[in-house]
C-alpha cells in the first residue's frame, strides 16, 4: 500500500494521454508497446507478458469528407454551418490526430428535412410528438444525450420515419446549467459549448463481424449485409453552441416542461423554424455522413503473475486503452492505476520476496470505445478456460470520475471483500476516516443482515465487465472515484469522450495531487492480494440471498395479483429462493467450522471452488435468445419497470394487455421456470459436493 505511489500514477497519465489514442492507430500501437515493456521490465516486470490481436471491423469518418450539418434555404443554398471541430482552447483540440466528432457505426448518407425536438429520443419521446399531431415522416430529429443508449435514439426514430438524427450534450445534463466560455474549461471543469461526446452507435458488444466467434483469421465473419445492430440512419453528434442556433429557433408548440434544457431559451418541438428567428420558416436541416467501415488490427495486452500454490485460479484484472481522443479521464487515469499496480506487485515478484497463491491477470483492453471489442473477444477466444478457472474479474474503466467518494459497482458474493479492503485504507482528503466511512456518507443501504452499509451498484453493460459476467458468469466489479451526488446533477464528467479530456483537466480540476487515483489502486490493489493470496476465497455467497429475497419481494407485491389473474404461481419461486438461502447459510457454516482447524488443502479448494462457481450456475444461454451475450439470468437487461428478476420483469411488461392464454404469457411462464432452474441449480452448487 505504502509503495503505490501519486506522483508515478500522475506521471504514468501524462505519458499515456500525452497524444489521442484511437484504437488501431499508431499511438494506440506504441502504447502495446508501452506496456509490453513495463511488463517485461527485469526489475518490476511480471512473469510474462503477450499481445494477442483481432482483425476487428470498426468506424471512422472520412478525412477527405467530414461530416457536416447544414442549414438549407428554400433555393439550396447553405444559409448556417454547424461547427466540425471542437475549439482549440488549449492547443490539443486542433491536432491532426484529433478524430473529427462523429457517430461510429452510423450509416452514411445525406438526408435533409424539417428539423424537430424529440428530447432523449427513447420509444415514449417519439410517441409524444405523434400525440402532438407532429408528422414525423423525413424530418430530421434533434436529440440529447441521455435517457437511452445512444444507437436506440437513431432505431427509434427511424421507426417513426425519421430521416436523420442530431445528437447533442445539453448542458443541463453535464454542466449544471452553465454554458458560457468563462464558466467553462479551461476556466472550470465544465464542457465548452462546442464540446461533442464520440461515442459507439453499435447495439452489441464485441467485433460486429464475429458474433461468439474470436475475430481470427480462420474464424466465419458475417457479409456486410447481414450485419445487425447499426444504427438504421445517419447520425451526427454536434455541440450544444450549434444545438442552441438550432432548437432556440424552433418553430411549434411548446415542448413539455420535462424536455426544457439550459440553453438559455424556451424550447420548442418544430417542425421546422419560426418566422421570425435566424433562419427563414421554410429552411431544412441537412445531415452528410460519410461514415467508412475499415477491418482493422486491434491488440489486448497480457501480463501474467504465476500462483504459487493454484496457477490454474485466476484473479483477472482490467482496463482497456483506447481513446477516443487524448482520454486522460477515458480511460488513460484505469491504465495509469494499472501500470502502478503491476510495477509495486511486479517488484516485489522480481525481488523473490512474495508470489501469490493464485495467477494474477493484468489486461489491458483493446477497441472498448467501439463496443467492448477487445474484452469479448478474449472472452470468446478462451470461453472454457476462462469459466473453468476465473476466480472473479475486477475492472478499473476511469479510476476517477471526481474525489468525492469511492463508488464500486459489481456482483453480491463480492461485497464483503471490497468491504473488508476499503474499511483498512484511509481516504483521501481531511480528517481520518476510511475510505469505506467516506463511503457509506454518500452512497448507502440499510441491509436487513448488516444494518447501514455503502451500496454496491449493479453491472450492466458500460465496460470491460460485461462479456465476463454476462456471458461468462464470472462475479466481477467495476472501482472508481466519483462524485458527490448533491452537488451535481451531471449524467457524466463534463469533457467526456471529447478533446477537452486532457492531462490538465484532470491534473487542474479532477483530482490535483492525484489522491483519489492513489485511493483507487490501493482499493483495488488490497482486493487483488485478496483474492489471490487467502486460503479461503473471500466470496460470501450468502449475500445473494439478500438480492435474491429482494427481487422476490417486488415480484410478489408488484406481480403477484397479475400473474394469479392468469393462473400462474410463484410458489416454486418462493421455494426456490429459500432453498438457496438455506444453502448458502449452511455453506458459511462449514467455511467457519473449517477456517477454526487446520483443514486438508484440498477440501479447501472444493470449497472455493463452490464459491468461484456459484455466478455460473445462474447462466442459461437459451433465456434471452433476442439478446446477445446476455445470458445471467439475474443481471440481464431489465425494460420492466419492475425492480425483480429481468427476464420475468421483461415478460410481464411485455404480456400485460395480452389475453390469457396468449403467447406473451406463455413466455412469463417460461421466463419463471428459467429463474426457478438457476436458483434450484446455484443451490446445488452449494451443497456438500457428495450430495446431488
Amino acid at each position: 500500500m505504502g509503495q503505490l505511489d501519486a506522483h508515478r500514477i500522475r506521471e504514468n497519465l501524462r505519458e499515456l494521454s500525452r497524444e489521442p489514442h484511437l484504437a488501431s492507430s499508431p499511438r494506440d500501437e506504441d502504447l502495446v508497446q508501452l506496456l509490453l515493456q513495463r511488463w517485461k521490465d527485469p526489475e518490476s516486470g511480471l512473469d510474462s507478458a503477450e499481445a494477442f490481436t483481432y482483425e476487428v471491423l470498426l468506424s471512422f469518418p472520412s478525412q477527405e469528407q467530414p461530416n457536416v450539418v447544414d442549414i438549407v434555404g428554400p433555393t439550396g443554398d447553405i444559409i448556417h454551418s454547424c461547427h466540425r471541430t471542437e475549439e482549440n482552447v488549449t492547443g490539443e483540440q486542433g491536432g491532426p490526430d484529433v478524430i473529427q466528432p462523429y457517430a461510429a457505426y452510423a450509416p452514411s448518407g445525406n438526408p435533409q428535412g424539417l428539423l424537430v425536438y424529440a428530447n432523449h429520443g427513447t420509444e415514449d419521446d417519439f410517441k409524444e410528438l405523434q400525440t402532438q399531431g407532429i408528422k414525423l415522416e423525413g424530418t430530421i430529429a434533434l436529440t440529447r444525450y441521455g435517457g437511452v443508449g445512444r444507437g436506440d435514439k437513431a432505431v427509434n426514430a427511424a421507426k417513426h420515419g425519421v430521416a436523420g438524427v442530431l445528437v447533442y450534450t445539453d448542458p443541463a445534463d453535464i454542466n449544471d446549467g452553465l454554458s458560457s466560455p468563462s464558466e467553462t474549461f479551461p476556466n472550470s471543469w465544465y464542457l465548452p459549448p462546442s464540446g461533442v461526446e464520440r461515442g459507439s452507435y453499435y447495439k452489441y458488444f464485441g467485433d460486429p463481424l464475429t458474433p461468439y466467434l474470436p475475430a481470427i483469421p480462420s474464424s466465419f465473419r458475417l457479409d456486410l449485409a447481414n450485419i445487425s445492430g447499426f444504427p438504421p440512419i445517419p447520425t451526427q453528434p454536434i455541440g450544444f453552441q450549434d444545438a442552441r442556433d438550432l432548437l432556440c429557433n424552433l418553430n411549434g408548440t411548446s415542448a413539455p416542461t420535462t424536455w426544457q434544457g439550459a440553453l438559455g431559451c424556451h424550447y420548442r418541438l418544430g417542425p421546422g423554424f419560426r418566422p421570425d428567428g435566424n433562419f427563414s420558416a421554410d429552411s431544412q436541416v441537412n445531415v452528410s455522413v460519410y461514415n467508412r467501415l475499415e477491418l482493422r488490427n486491434s491488440s489486448n495486452v497480457l501480463g501474467i503473475i504465476r500462483g504459487a500454490v493454484e496457477p490454474d485460479r485466476y484473479v483477472l484484472y482490467g482496463n482497456h486503452r483506447d481513446s477516443w481522443v487524448h482520454g486522460a479521464v477515458d480511460p488513460s487515469s484505469g491504465t495509469a492505476v494499472l501500470l502502478e499496480l503491476s510495477r509495486v506487485l511486479g517488484t516485489l515478484l522480481k525481488k523473490g520476496t512474495w508470489r501469490p497463491r493464485r495467477s494474477i491477470v493484468f489486461a489491458s483492453w483493446g477497441a472498448e470505445e467501439f463496443g467492448l471489442i477487445g474484452s469479448t473477444e478474449f472472452t470468446e477466444e478462451f470461453f472454457n478456460k476462462l469459466q473453468e478457472r476465473t476466480v472473479a474479474y475486477i475492472n478499473v474503466d476511469i479510476a476517477v470520475f471526481a474525489n468525492a467518494t469511492l463508488r464500486v459497482q459489481g456482483t453480491p458474493p463480492v461485497q464483503s471483500v471490497v468491504f473488508s479492503a476499503t474499511k483498512e485504507i484511509r481516504s483521501p482528503g481531511p480528517g481520518d476516516l476510511s475510505i469505506y466511512d467516506n463511503w457509506i456518507r454518500y452512497f448507502n443501504r440499510s441491509s436487513p443482515v448488516y444494518g447501514l452499509v455503502p451500496s454496491l451498484g449493479s453491472l450492466g453493460a458500460g465496460s470491460d465487465y460485461a462479456p465476463f459476467i454476462h456471458f461468462l458468469g464470472i462475479s466481477s466489479m467495476d472501482i472508481a472515484y466519483t462524485y458527490d451526488r448533491s452537488k451535481t446533477s451531471a449524467r457524466i464528467y463534463p469533457t467526456y469522450h471529447t478533446a477537452f479530456d486532457t492531462f490538465d483537466y484532470v491534473d487542474k480540476f479532477l483530482d490535483p495531487g492525484f489522491s483519489s487515483h492513489q485511493a483507487v489502486a490501493r482499493t483495488a490493489g488490497s482486493i487483488i492480494l485478496r483474492l489471490s493470496d487467502s486460503f479461503f476465497l473471500p466470496l460470501k455467497v450468502s449475500d445473494y440471498s439478500e438480492t435474491l429475497r429482494s427481487f422476490l419481494q417486488a415480484a410478489q407485491q408488484d406481480l403477484g395479483a397479475l400473474l394469479e389473474q392468469h393462473s400462474i404461481s410463484l410458489g416454486p419461486l418462493v421455494t426456490a429462493v429459500e432453498k438457496f438461502e438455506a444453502e448458502a447459510a449452511a455453506l458459511g457454516q462449514r467455511i467457519s467450522m473449517l477456517q477454526k482447524g487446520s483443514p486438508d488443502p484440498l477440501q479447501v479448494r472444493m470449497l472455493n471452488d463452490q464459491l468461484m462457481l456459484l455466478e455460473r450456475s445462474f447462466l442459461n444461454p437459451r433465456a434471452f435468445p433476442e439478446e446477445r451475450y446476455y445470458s445471467h439470468v439475474l443481471w440481464a437487461a431489465r425494460t420492466g419497470s419492475v425492480a425483480t428478476f429481468p427476464g420475468l420483469s421483461n415478460a410481464c411488461s411485455r404480456a400485460n394487455d395480452t389475453a390469457s392464454g396468449s403467447e406473451a404469457w406463455a413466455e412469463v411462464q417460461r421466463q419463471l421456470s428459467i429463474v426457478v432452474t438457476a436458483l434450484e441449480g446455484a443451490a446445488a452448487t452449494l451443497r456438500p459436493v457428495a450430495d446431488l
